[in-house]
């Protein structure tokens, strides 16, 4: 399968290439170059598969066995979930008064993005060591991106990681599950400044084409492909859980809520329904709503400053998986998609022309969450279930909440819950309950940390060149070493 830029000037690259890259070289994002279709008797032979088996299938699809056969594909990725604590990865609970929640939080780190990241870091192994190949790996995070990305990385020989997190805005536990990796080939910056704010040093290092070819760079922030195509497989699994029957014709739809902020679950989600999926998706958002706002008036630009929430992971203004959903809407018009994107980037506001914007209203629903109404859902899920939420998942819960008591037509409804409540203690006591934490987290306080300081002021991207610079040069003095 070829991929091709979603701003359409970069030449199309295979799942390799795409892998391997972070922005396409012309500032767009890599999308397969046609979708395939699922007809109904593959969804109904799915719909027996577990989780892993639906990641399995997914990938299959969408790299190709004459590039990554399907038995060493197959075992890539069971390796990439042997870490994960539950047995079937992700567990569906069923609660009361039609309360589905998908809990995606079972991996090393408690958050989604150990999904993802523990499969792509298996891909990147796997290519790495056929071509006897080094990249360097730069991630922004916003709070569970960087430590996802660590732990599928960390002693990794052919790879280094450099995480940039904000200082002061991810919660204590995200920090320590970073800072606290002390593996040489690991290096934490703590940047004085906001997770969009981060974002920028890196999309300029990434801009430099030259120098992103020559120190083999590369990101696992959702702009990879590699996370979107695994995460895809949480949507499958959500219906094929969700849905009464297979039986009926059409197939019934399932209404699958997406707690977001760079909006790489609502891109999968809205892939997996263009290729045949019947469900019906809703965007959920904290009190950063630029999706929100996008999705009812066709508003996409940013607000004066990202405000800080108890959903802190959503915390983010620029959810850039936005440009793959305009690219797929606009009918794969690669001179749409970076005339709008290039505006946005240019002036930082862009309203969406009314084809578009009447599109992405029919294909999606958004709701925008206060801080209030999260407690709130937090306090009544745990009341009525004895079930803690994170605040990211009672973001996604507060709608259902929402149509339950407004009495609204029952369509089965999943709501995706991206990271366990044992991560933010701080939400949990605001919500006024107790909150539960595994013996692992509490270690993390104890542990040694490590963590470089990029303060206002200093040059940061030429602090993170001079890092990438640094790590290349190590890497071929011990290359060269082992050569002789």
């Amino acid at each position: 399968m070829w991929y091709v830029s979603t701003r359409g000037v970069a030449p199309r690259v295979n799942f390799e290439g795409a892998l391997f890259s972070g922005y396409a070289p012309d500032g767009g994002l890599f999308m397969p170059e046609e979708l395939p279709q699922l007809d109904r008797e593959t969804l109904c032979q799915w719909s027996t598969l577990s989780y892993p088996g639906l990641v399995k299938e997914l990938c299959a699809l969408f790299i190709g066995s004459e590039l990554l056969p399907k038995d060493e594909l197959n075992d890539l990725i069971d390796r990439a979930f042997s870490r994960f604590r539950h047995r079937e990865v992700v567990h569906l609970s069923r609660l009361r008064n039609g309360l589905n929640v998908l809990e995606l939080w079972h991996g090393v780190t408690y958050a989604f993005k150990d999904l993802s990241l523990s499969c792509t870091a298996q891909f990147l192994q796997y290519f790495l060591e056929k071509r006897e190949k080094h990249v360097t790996v730069v991630v922004g995070t916003s709070g569970d991106t960087g430590s996802a990305a660590i732990e599928s990385v960390q002693g990794a020989k052919n790879m280094d990681i450099i995480v940039l997190l904000p200082k002061g805005h991810c919660t204590k536990i995200q920090e320590l599950q970073m800072t606290t990796v002390l593996k040489q080939n690991v290096h934490v910056f703590g940047v004085e400044g906001n997770s969009d704010e981060l974002d920028e040093p890196i999309k300029t290092v990434f801009a430099d084409v030259a120098f992103v070819k020559k120190h083999n760079l590369m990101s696992l922030n959702s702009i990879n492909w590699s996370r979107v195509l695994v995460q895809m497989a949480h949507h499958f699994f959500a219906y094929f859980q969700c849905t009464p029957s297979l039986d009926t014709h059409p197939l019934p739809l399932v209404e699958v809520v997406v707690p977001t902020g760079a909006a790489g679950n609502l891109a999968a989600g809205y892939i997996a329904q263009k290729i045949g999926l019947p469900i019906r998706l809703v965007v959920a958002v904290n009190r950063n709503d630029i999706i929100h706002r996008t999705v009812q008036q066709g508003d996409f630009s940013l607000s004066e400053a990202v405000k800080s929430t108890l959903a802190s992971a959503m915390d983010i203004q620029v959810p850039y998986n936005m440009e793959r959903v305009f690219w797929l809407l606009s009918g794969s018009d690669s001179q749409v998609t970076r005339a709008l994107m290039e505006q946005f980037e240019r002036t930082q506001s862009v309203n969406l022309p009314k084809e578009l914007h009447s599109k992405l209203s029919e294909a999606v629903t958004s709701v925008s969450v206060s801080d209030e109404a999260i407690t709130q859902t937090m306090g009544r899920c745990w009341d009525e279930n004895q079930y803690l939420l994170c605040p990211h998942s009672a973001v996604a819960v507060n709608y259902h909440y929402q149509q339950i008591d407004r009495q609204q037509p029952s369509t089965p409804r999943c709501c995706l819950a991206p990271a366990s409540a044992a991560k933010f203690p701080e939400a949990v006591l605001a919500a006024g309950l107790t909150p539960e934490t595994p013996a692992e987290i509490v270690a993390l306080e104890h542990k040694e940390t490590r963590c470089t300081l990029m303060r206002r002021g200093d040059n940061w991207m030429l602090m993170l060149r001079d890092t990438i610079e640094d790590l290349s040069q190590r890497w071929r003095s011990h290359a060269l070493n082992t050569s002789q």
